[in-house]
């Protein structure tokens, strides 16, 4: 991920792990993408729910907070969803048989790019740059 980024300028959304957690984050997201003028918030609002689950179902506690923002090297934005947990997200593979696990996989497909950056305390904070 580049190291030079436009700060944030709205506040970011701070969530309680629960399975309304997601629905918040897409209104979050859509709210944010409409500041910044982008026309079209369906890959921002699939993979804010995507991440956003991620957290909630596989860390359960603490909260899970959200930040949106543009790059400003190139023109993508980012979402940033950080939660508490040490544990990295891992990009299942294609299992005809599952019934989840998928996700990650599909965000995989329609984002720039995206990573996880560990943090120096407990928690990390998992990316995706999306083109505006």
């Amino acid at each position: 991920m580049p190291a030079v980024m436009l700060a944030p300028e709205a506040p970011p959304l701070v969530l309680d792990p629960s399975d309304e957690a997601p629905a918040k984050a897409r209104r979050y997201l859509t709210d944010r993408f409409r500041e910044l003028g982008h026309a079209d918030d369906f890959v921002g609002r699939l993979v804010v729910t995507e991440l956003v689950t991620n957290s909630y179902k596989h860390v359960g506690t603490g909260h899970i907070i959200v930040r949106i923002f543009p790059d400003v090297r190139e023109l993508l934005t980012v979402i940033e969803v950080w939660d508490e947990s040490s544990a990295l997200p891992v990009v299942q593979g294609e299992d005809d048989d599952a019934e989840s696990g998928r996700g990650l996989l599909l965000m995989e497909q329609l984002v720039h790019d995206w990573g996880v950056r560990p943090l120096n305390e407990e928690g990390k904070i998992t990316w995706a740059r999306c083109v505006r």
